[in-house]
């Protein structure tokens, strides 16, 4: 067992104060100026004026300044024999010297000795003296903590990170789904191994490089690879990092930052989360502050400033390009942008590749097909796919991963994890022919994606689920794509309409309400796909931040809005009445797969449409084209 020296302490604090009292008393002045002379048997000062009287007394030793008296006498009821006895002497007895000299006796006066105010000295010292040590160990050992007390007089130096040669143990062969970044990136790297190689030509290398991308996408791996092929002095730190709650402390941090690279150039200063340090300055809301404003002000300086910065190359990375400041993203500081986004099916591909090197996977897996199944998935979520499907194999007792634990990590991932089945009830049939009419209607418009499988197995907050495959990286949608997609979210709320009434619709449908007048609502301000003409009445809406404007402001007049919530409505109603009527024209089909639904409680997407093609005409749809 470990006991630190704190523990020790407290123990050991007890033991000392009972051993400075046993001191004391141990070594009390009287005892300690009478030395050997002590004596255990004590004689009243009237007896041993009766034993002086009667001759009995032969020596006399005064102490302590003629308080106390050792006196040997000769005792009668001890058969004469000599006694050593003391004696306490009354403050004012002047006589008793002349009396001991009449009587010619032997007497001596011992000095006082100053021992006692030495050792009460050192006893007054002991608990000063632990308090100075124990503060000295509480300082020494609060230094190596961040933030700590030993640091107050660090506030002003850089956090950063400094590796002389940073050893991530990331390549850029270990980096997938981001060619164009790594391309770029991988002249970064060439300048710092080979300068002349640019040099020669008049090539000047960027001084900033920022990436940008949605979160998981790979931007500090990109970092990582960067400094693990690089082989020069690598300084890594977060925006957040220079901010404080004094002034003054996140300025002079940038200062000792670039102090440090200037002493190690060429270098690379990589800085995570930089929007938190370079949002737009002069607003005064949403947060901002003097602190921040002047590490900006710093930062810009000493990024290109009047010395400059030779040999220094920045790499910062941010999912918040918006809200920088303009002056931090012009060129001469930041003269690259490298768009880090989600990979597509290749990407993916290649991505999956490289996680499933230390993974154990059954020979039925496809990993192309699981790059079919995950469009808008980023680095990060096929990561955690492979480790959720890892996850579930080992629970399932399994030697290798199969495509079943695949499908559930998939779903676990983007649903949530799955919750306990429905018992039959007339709930579980109603959310069943919810399902089935979302599925029904996707699979019989042409334009809508096909079904992968239907399921009433609850995930998360929804008590059922039907999921759609795209066959293709979709970088443009048309008007068709988008209705049918309105009328496949509808078709849930149709089918509970036609199936049971209005009485008997429910609140399931919340979320698909959502989703489905956002979309006709963008087909009228933003993609001019109504009857108001091609006109773009609304810009893409977002939040509040430094140097924007706080209000939102009308873009048209009453007239129009009520124009634009008309044709929102008309949009969906048609959509909805739409999807009502192929509820009505195929409900043979629907009893049956909701039947079949309830029975098996997931239906896959082949053998949903091998059923409806008994009933009616299934429009083909694009199948995978495989992956060169």
């Amino acid at each position: 067992m470990k006991i630190s020296w704190r523990t020790i302490l407290l123990w050991s604090l007890p033991a000392l104060v009972i051993g400075f009292f046993f001191w004391q008393g141990a070594f009390s002045p009287t005892a300690v100026n009478m030395g050997s002379n002590t004596a255990s048997t004590r004689m009243s000062y009237g007896r041993f004026l009766d034993y002086l009287e009667a001759g009995r007394v032969t020596t006399v030793d005064l102490y302590d300044g003629g308080r106390i008296a050792i006196v040997e006498a000769v005792a009668p009821e001890l058969d004469n024999r000599v006694q050593r006895l003391r004696v306490d002497l009354p403050g004012n007895s002047p006589d008793l010297i002349s009396r001991l000299r009449e009587a010619n006796i032997n007497f001596d006066s011992h000095p006082i000795r100053n021992e006692g105010a030495i050792w009460g000295l050192l006893g007054n010292l002991i608990f000063p003296v632990l308090l100075i040590v124990s503060l000295f160990f509480l300082f020494r050992r609060s230094s190596n903590v961040p933030g700590g007390p030993g640091q107050a007089m660090n506030f002003g130096k850089s956090k950063a990170r400094f590796s002389m040669e940073a050893k991530t143990g990331v390549m850029f062969d270990d980096v997938a789904g981001v060619d164009e970044a790594k391309e770029e990136l991988q002249e970064v790297v060439t300048f710092l191994k080979k300068p002349e190689r640019f040099t020669a030509v008049g090539a000047r290398i960027p001084k900033g490089v920022l990436l940008v991308g949605p979160p998981g996408t790979g931007k500090t791996l990109l970092a990582k690879a960067i400094a693990g092929e690089a082989g020069v002095p690598f300084f890594s730190i977060s925006g957040s990092e220079f901010v404080e709650m004094f002034v003054g402390v996140g300025a002079s941090r940038v200062r000792d930052l670039f102090k440090k690279a200037k002493e190690n150039a060429p270098c690379i200063i990589f800085i995570d989360e930089i929007d938190a340090v370079g949002r737009q300055r002069g607003a005064g809301i949403g947060g901002g502050n003097d602190e921040r404003e002047q590490t900006l002000n710093q930062l810009l300086t000493e990024m290109d400033g009047f010395e400059g910065n030779t040999g220094i190359i920045i790499i910062a990375a941010t999912n918040r390009p918006d809200v920088l400041d303009s002056a931090l993203l012009r060129p001469g500081r930041f003269d690259r942008q490298v768009t880090v986004d989600a990979p597509d099916v290749k990407g993916r591909l290649s991505i999956l590749e490289i996680h499933a090197r230390n993974k154990k996977l059954s020979d039925e897996i496809s990993l192309e097909a699981i790059a079919r199944r995950t469009p808008g998935f980023t680095g990060a979520d096929l990561a955690n796919l492979l480790n959720e499907a890892a996850i579930l194999t080992a629970r399932r007792r399994k030697e290798a991963i199969t495509m079943l634990e695949i499908n559930d990590a998939v779903d676990r991932v983007v649903a949530g994890m799955e919750g306990t089945p429905l018992m039959d009830s007339k709930s579980k049939r109603l959310i069943g022919y919810h399902e089935v009419g979302h599925a029904l209607i996707g699979t019989l418009i042409q334009e809508h994606a096909p079904v992968q499988k239907v399921t009433l197995l609850p995930r998360g907050q929804a008590r059922g689920l039907t999921w759609f495959m795209p066959n293709e990286e979709q970088g443009l949608i048309s008007r068709a794509q988008i209705l049918a997609r309105i009328t496949a979210a509808i078709g849930g709320r149709a089918a509970e309409k036609v199936i049971f009434g209005d009485a008997e619709v429910t609140t399931g449908a919340g979320n698909d309400l959502q989703q489905v007048t956002s979309m006709a609502r963008q087909m009228v301000t933003r993609y001019g796909m109504s009857d108001l003409g091609p006109l773009s009445l609304e810009t893409q809406q977002s939040e509040v931040f430094l140097g924007r404007d706080l209000m939102t402001r009308s873009e048209y007049s009453d007239e129009i809005a009520s124009r634009i919530d008309a044709q929102v409505r008309t949009i969906i109603e048609h959509c909805y009445e739409h999807a009502c009527q192929m509820i009505q024209d195929n409900r043979i089909v629907i009893d049956r797969l909701v039947d079949l639904l309830i029975e098996k409680e997931t239906i896959d997407g082949d053998e949903f449409r091998q059923i409806v093609s008994e009933y009616t005409n299934v429009p083909e749809k694009e199948r995978y084209v495989p992956i060169v």
